[in-house]
């Protein structure tokens, strides 16, 4: 009888002030590519690396992540950052993914390039790259020269050194849509509709928010 094979899954890290269709695509992108058996979602709660700009309350873009996710079984939304007090670090939040899940669970980190980019200021880095992988959502015609400089590796590559971090590449052609444009398409009035999930954008014209 063959082995199973270990359980993968995929923690989408974001802010999501608001979700939109982008972020869903790579999800989407990641379950197939990387043969993914679900991506659950996290909601930062108060980002550390995003101090400059006051984001939404996390209850609130924990429940339109919700709405954005409703309709696809194998899209799931953690709470984990929302509840946490304080800070959120993502050493904390893969820690106790790991915990929750096993040590021979294969857990995959998708954000954005951008967010890759500031791995070497993350807490705990050298721990946290022997504690999952990295994908690396890029739109088309992102300069790639400084994620090459972090060992980016085509995901059917050998691994890496020891203690560098493990990182993939997926380009996405949706991630031309930006949370900050549907900011401000919001405030000057424009629509939203088609860069958001229906309910999303229901539930921010419904609340004012962005206004």
């Amino acid at each position: 009888m063959s082995q199973k094979r270990p359980i993968k899954i995929g923690i989408m890290g974001g802010t999501f002030d608001p979700i939109h269709n982008g972020h869903l695509v790579t999800a989407e992108e990641a379950l197939i590519q990387f043969d993914l058996d679900k991506v659950i979602f996290v909601p930062a709660g108060y980002p550390p690396h995003k101090e400059e700009r006051k984001s939404l309350d996390p209850v609130e873009r924990y429940l339109m992540t919700v709405i954005a996710t409703a309709s696809n079984s194998d899209f799931e939304v953690s709470r984990i950052e929302v509840d946490r007090k304080g800070p959120s670090y993502t050493i904390d939040t893969i820690s106790e993914f790991r915990e929750m899940y096993g040590g021979g669970t294969e857990i995959f980190f998708i954000t954005g390039a951008d967010a890759i980019l500031e791995i070497i200021t993350w807490r705990d880095a050298d721990k946290l790259a022997g504690m999952c992988k990295f994908i690396a959502a890029t739109r088309p015609g992102y300069c790639l020269k400084k994620l090459k400089e972090l060992h980016v590796l085509p995901y059917e590559n050998k691994e890496p050194e020891q203690g560098k971090p493990k990182i993939y590449i997926m380009e996405i052609p949706a991630l031309a849509i930006s949370s900050t444009d549907i900011r401000e398409r919001v405030k000057e009035g424009l629509p939203i509709r088609y860069l958001v999930s229906e309910g999303v954008a229901n539930y921010v014209l419904k609340c004012g928010f962005y206004r």
